[in-house]
């Protein structure tokens, strides 16, 4: 669990670091001038934010077929092995004049993307199976709150409050030495039970992605889930990581700082995991857990678009609750862990949420194609994006109608087209 919780956190770290830096690092290899406003300028820090996001939809359905194929561990060494060498090469794009081009920058983020993508799910799929099922939702959400944090160390590495600091060549050298010497932590881990005793079954397909979509009842349970995340990334993507664009159209000036909206973002999201995690122990429910901070999203998004640029205290303020609102995140991948049964398990838990990562593709494309339609300015950015806020809230809703109640399940199971069969005979 110790192991799964760090590889998170540096997973995070890594994640959330190119929102802290977005600004400085495209004014470092010359895309934007000091203190850039321009569109333009906006459109490329999406452009590479989608390319990070599009690795890890990729990265996500191959980390997810070989942690169910070649198993847990494997995901959990090989993923973090990636995303590191990725990020000390992030950090070459700027000191060396000759690749300082942001095309380059693209492929390194799409890179680390891929990587990224397998530490969660391989991490939540290993510690899922080695608790057992009253107790499970405890260790998960250890692992995921302790994991976010990796967003508040980015925010005070990546210049959340200067001067403190570094600079943000540094900042992508330190996550890339913090995953190489994760790995040295790892060595004597134990695979999960209950997947060496799948392994041992040759009549068992293991990591068959198609399956999800080849069973009809399967396939919309795997929707289901996916769209409960997807308002997390709404929050993350566009509230916060765009809150410099955001906030100046709502009124504030000088613009707020991105750095600092996502300190305080995963610093609400750290205290709000560890709240869904005690909230669905207590009411022994997923499902009511997830409608609760679902709820509390809505709240936040209207309150953000209404009172958001009162203050810029206040819109920190905004930041952290809506950190603390997304905070479901745990019992989200939890939830996705305990739907599958064992030979699909690291397959959904690994690609689940890095789809609901990917969601920042389409979200980010939507608002831009809306602000654009909407004629551009300060309304059309804050119309723009309330209209995605409200889609994808309005999917989230859909999905959890449609999930069934997973805590304290049995996961010693595996998926067939027939009844449910237990991996040790019982």
């Amino acid at each position: 669990m110790i192991v799964a919780a760090l590889g998170y956190f540096v997973d995070i770290y890594d994640l959330i670091l190119f929102g802290m830096v977005r600004n400085a690092s495209l004014e470092g290899i010359g895309v934007c001038g000091a203190g850039a406003v321009a569109a333009e300028c906006t459109d490329a820090g999406i452009y590479l934010l989608n390319m990070q996001m599009g690795g890890m939809l990729l990265g996500g359905i191959l980390w997810g077929i070989l942690g169910d194929k070649r198993g847990r561990l494997t995901v959990l060494f090989g993923s973090i092995t990636l995303y590191s060498l990725a990020n000390v090469a992030n950090g070459l794009v700027g000191d060396v004049p000759a690749m300082g081009t942001l095309h380059v920058y693209a492929v390194c983020r799409l890179v680390a993307g891929i990587g990224l993508a397998g530490e969660l799910g391989a991490g939540i799929t290993l510690v899922s199976e080695l608790m057992g099922p009253r107790q499970r939702g405890v260790g998960t959400t250890i692992v995921a709150a302790f994991g976010v944090s990796g967003g508040i160390a980015a925010g005070l590495i990546g210049g959340a409050f200067p001067p403190l600091g570094f600079h943000w060549t540094t900042a992508y050298y330190i996550g890339g030495g913090m995953g190489l010497a994760l790995l040295v932590l790892r060595i004597g881990v134990v695979e999960s039970g209950m997947f060496a005793s799948t392994l041992a079954k040759a009549s068992v397909v293991r990591g068959n992605f198609l399956a999800l979509f080849t069973n009809r009842k399967r396939f919309l349970r795997y929707l289901a889930v996916i769209a409960v995340g997807v308002p997390v990334w709404y929050v993350i993507g566009i509230m916060f990581l765009l809150s410099p664009e955001i906030g100046e159209a709502l009124g504030l000036s000088p613009r707020p700082n991105p750095a600092r909206s996502l300190f305080f973002c995963y610093a609400g999201c750290t205290l709000g995991g560890t709240l869904c995690g005690i909230v669905s122990q207590r009411l022994q429910s997923r499902k009511k857990a997830l409608g609760i901070f679902l709820v509390a999203n809505c709240v936040v998004m209207l309150v953000y678009f209404t009172l958001g640029g009162r203050s810029h205290t206040g819109f920190y303020i905004l930041s952290a609750v809506g950190g603390a609102a997304s905070g479901y995140w745990a019992v989200f991948v939890s939830t996705a862990a305990e739907l599958f049964g064992t030979n699909l398990r690291a397959t959904v838990t690994t690609t689940v949420p890095n789809f609901v990562r990917g969601a920042a593709v389409p979200l980010t494309i939507a608002f831009t194609e809306l602000r654009d339609a909407f004629g551009g300015g300060s309304t059309a950015i804050i119309a723009s994006a309330a209209t995605v806020g409200a889609a994808s809230m309005a999917v989230a809703f859909l999905g959890l109608f449609a999930l069934d109640e997973t805590f304290g399940v049995d996961l010693d199971y595996v998926e067939t087209d027939e009844p449910a069969t237990s991996t040790s005979g019982t």
